[in-house]
C-alpha cells in the first residue's frame, strides 16, 4: 500500500516526537526567546530580535520567536534560557540599548540583571505569572507557534491520540464531567452542545472555530491564535471526533492577519505531520479544516451571522429555533465554540476531567483568559481560575490605578457588557455573579476605568459602537439602540431632560426583551448598569448641566489662573483654535467664545496654571 506524505510523518517521525521528554531538547543549551506577537512587534520586537541575532550568531547561541506571554504592558520582552534552571528570567521593555549587556552578563556571563527583570523569583517586580493558573496560555510565550515540533515537545497532539482510544461518547463525557462552558458568551454547557449535535441524524456535521473577536479591548483570541495554534486546532480535532464531523471551519478577523499566517502555516504543518486529513494516526478518523477570514462586521460574532458569512451571505442573524446543532452550516448540524473554548480541550483529555473541575466554582469551572485594559499599571492578558474577584485581578495582579488614582468602575464583556462600581470589587468572576450584577463574562474583556472616567460618557461611547455594528434586522435594536444614543448625546451636550433617565430605561429594556440575536439583547447594559450604580451622575449632568469629572466638553470650559500663571506662552502655542492671548511673563487669559474644549492647554502647561469647571 502507498502512503501519502502525511501518513509516513504520522507513522515515523511523530511516535519518536510524541515519546520524547517536553522540552529536553529546550534545556541541552542556553538560548533566548523574544515575543514577536501583535503586541511585541508593534513594540519594536522585530529589531531586538535582529539585535541579539547579531549579537549571538558568532557564539552559536540561539534565538527563537515565540507568542504573547500577557505581559504586554513592558513589551518588547525578551527570556533568557538556561539549561538546569528552572526560573524564568523575562526581561522589558528591552531597547536595542540594553541588549549588548543582557548578551554580555546573563546570557555569556550567567549574571541576571535584577533591575531590568519584570518577573522573576529575583526580580524587584512581583511575579505575576505565578500568581496566575495557566491552562489554554500555557504554551503562549514558551514555545515557537510556527513550529509544529515546538508543540508536540510539550506535549501536544497527545489529547487528540488519547481521544482517538476513546469512543465519541467518551470524549463528550470527559468535557461534559469537566464542566467546560462556553469562553465567548453567555457560557452554554460544551459537553451538552457536542451531543446535541451529535445526536442530531444527518448524513454530514460540521464544526466551527469562533475567531472573530470584535470587541474593543479584547485582545484574548488574537493572542492565543497567534501564540499557540495548533493547541486550537487540536480542541476542535478531538471535538470534531466526538461529534461525528468531518469538516471544520477557523473563522478568523481579516484585522487579525499575523493570527491568520500562523493558523495557515499550523493547519499546513498539521497536514503533513498527519493530525488533519483522512485516516488521522491510523484511526479512520477523517477531518478537514478550512479558513475563513471575517471582514470586519462586529455582528459576525453572533454564531448564526457567522454561519451566513462562512456561506458567502451577508452576516445577519437568523431566528433560533432551529439551533444550529440541528440546522447549521448549509442545513447540516453545526457545533460552534470559540478559540478559548477549543483551546481548553486538550487539556481536558490530556489531564482528566477531574484536574480541570478542581479549579472554578460550583457552576463555572476551569480558568478564563482576560483581556486586562484601560486604567491599569499592568495590561495585558491573565488567565485566573473562576471564581477569582475582580480586586485580585486588577490589583494583584494589574498592578492597581496609575498615578494613585482610586478605582471607579469595571467594564466587564465588552461592548455588550455592564459597568460595575468600585464598590463590588469582591465580586467573583463567574457566569452567575456576573450576570446578577447586570455585567456578561462575554468573551473576556475587562476594562479598568479611574476616577476620572465619566459614566454616562462611557454608556454613549459603546452605543456609539453598537449603534455602527448593529446590522439593522431587528427594529428594537436598529431603532431602538440609535434613540438610546441619541438621549445620551443630548445629556452629554446640557440638554437633557428630566424625563430622559426614564427613557432611557425604557427603551433598554425593550431592545433587549425584544431584538432577535445577542447583540442586540445586551446592547443596553451599558445603559442599564451605568442607571443603576451611577444615576447621581445622570442626574447632575441633567439638573445642573455639569460633568462632574470634567470629561464633558459641551459642559466644561478652561480658565488661566493668573497667580499660577507664568506666562511663558506654552499653552498659547498648543491652542489650535488661538483662544490663548497674553504677553510674555505675564498672566495670560482664553477667549471662552473660541475655545473648543480640547485640553491641550491643560496638558501643556507645566505650572498648573489651567483649571478646569
Amino acid at each position: 500500500m502507498r502512503l501519502r506524505k502525511g501518513q509516513i510523518m504520522a507513522n515515523t517521525i511523530i511516535p519518536s516526537l510524541m515519546e520524547s521528554t517536553p522540552t529536553t531538547k529546550q534545556q541541552e543549551q542556553v538560548f533566548v526567546r523574544v515575543g514577536l506577537a501583535s503586541c511585541g512587534l508593534a513594540a519594536g520586537a522585530r529589531t531586538i530580535y535582529d539585535e541579539f541575532y547579531k549579537e549571538l550568531h558568532p557564539h552559536n547561541i540561539e534565538v527563537r520567536s515565540t507568542g504573547c506571554i500577557g505581559m504586554c504592558h513592558a513589551e518588547p520582552l525578551v527570556e533568557v534560557v538556561r539549561p538546569g534552571d528552572d526560573t524564568r528570567y523575562i526581561y522589558g521593555p528591552v531597547t536595542p540599548a540594553k541588549v549588548k549587556k543582557i548578551v554580555t552578563e546573563h546570557v555569556l556571563g550567567g549574571k541576571p540583571i535584577a533591575e531590568w527583570l519584570v518577573t522573576s523569583d529575583i526580580g524587584p517586580r512581583p511575579d505575576i505569572i505565578k500568581r496566575q493558573t495557566r491552562i489554554v496560555l500555557a504554551n503562549c510565550g514558551t514555545i515557537d507557534a510556527e513550529s509544529i515540533t515546538d508543540y508536540i515537545a510539550a506535549g501536544g497532539y497527545q489529547a487528540i491520540k488519547k481521544a482517538l482510544k476513546m469512543t465519541p461518547e467518551q470524549v463528550i463525557e470527559e468535557v461534559t464531567k469537566a464542566g467546560l462552558r462556553g469562553r465567548g458568551g453567555a457560557g452554554f454547557r460544551t459537553g451538552l452542545k457536542w451531543s446535541l449535535t451529535r445526536k442530531t441524524q444527518a448524513t454530514k456535521r460540521f464544526i466551527v472555530c469562533n475567531g472573530d473577536e470584535g470587541d474593543p479591548g479584547a485582545f484574548m483570541d488574537r493572542s492565543i491564535l497567534e501564540g499557540d495554534p495548533h493547541g486550537v486546532i487540536e480542541g476542535m480535532l478531538i471535538g470534531a471526533y466526538a461529534m461525528g464531523a468531518s469538516q471544520g471551519f477557523l473563522y478568523v478577523r481579516a484585522e487579525y492577519p499575523l493570527a491568520v499566517k500562523r493558523v495557515r502555516k499550523a493547519v499546513m504543518m498539521a497536514e503533513e505531520y498527519g493530525f488533519l486529513g483522512n485516516n488521522i494516526l491510523g484511526s479512520g478518523f477523517d477531518c478537514h479544516l478550512s479558513i475563513r477570514e471575517g471582514a470586519g462586521a462586529f455582528v459576525c460574532g453572533e454564531e448564526t451571522a457567522l454561519m451566513q458569512s462562512i456561506e458567502g451571505k451577508r452576516g445577519m442573524p437568523t431566528p433560533r429555533p432551529p439551533f444550529p446543532s440541528e440546522k447549521g452550516l448549509w442545513g447540516y448540524p453545526t457545533s460552534i465554540n470559540n478559540v478559548e473554548t477549543f483551546a481548553n480541550v486538550p487539556y481536558i483529555l490530556r489531564e482528566g476531567w477531574e484536574k480541570f473541575a478542581s479549579l472554578g466554582t460550583q457552576t463555572s469551572k476551569g480558568t478564563k483568559v482576560f483581556a486586562l485594559a484601560g486604567n491599569v499599571v499592568r495590561g495585558g492578558l491573565v488567565e485566573v481560575p473562576m471564581g477569582t474577584t475582580i480586586k485580585e485581578i486588577i490589583f494583584d495582579i494589574g498592578g492597581g490605578i496609575p498615578e494613585g488614582r482610586s478605582l471607579k468602575a469595571i467594564q466587564t464583556g465588552g461592548p455588550s457588557g455592564g459597568c460595575i462600581p468600585a464598590s463590588m470589587a469582591d465580586l467573583p468572576v463567574d457566569y452567575e455573579s456576573l450576570t446578577e450584577a447586570g455585567a456578561i463574562m462575554g468573551s473576556g474583556g475587562l476594562l479598568v476605568m479611574d476616577d476620572t472616567t465619566c459614566m454616562v460618557d462611557v454608556a454613549k461611547f459603546f452605543l456609539g459602537f453598537t449603534v455602527e455594528e448593529s446590522c439593522g434586522k431587528c427594529t428594537f435594536c436598529r431603532v431602538g439602540i440609535r434613540e438610546m444614543y441619541k438621549i445620551l448625546d443630548r445629556i452629554t451636550k446640557g440638554e437633557g431632560r428630566e424625563e430622559d433617565m426614564d427613557l432611557l430605561e425604557d427603551i433598554a429594556l425593550k431592545v433587549k426583551k425584544a431584538s432577535l440575536c445577542g447583540l442586540g439583547q445586551t446592547a443596553p447594559n451599558p445603559v442599564l448598569t451605568t442607571l443603576r450604580y451611577f444615576r447621581d451622575e445622570y442626574e447632575v449632568h441633567v439638573r445642573e448641566k455639569r460633568c462632574p469629572a470634567k470629561k464633558c466638553t459641551a459642559l466644561i470650559s478652561y480658565h488661566v489662573i493668573p497667580e499660577a500663571c507664568k506666562g511663558c506662552g506654552l499653552c498659547a502655542r498648543q491652542c489650535p483654535t488661538g483662544a490663548i492671548s497674553g504677553e510674555l511673563k505675564k498672566p495670560h487669559v482664553i477667549n471662552q467664545e473660541t475655545c473648543i474644549q480640547c485640553g491641550l492647554c491643560n496638558n501643556a502647561c507645566k505650572f498648573g496654571a489651567i483649571k478646569v469647571e
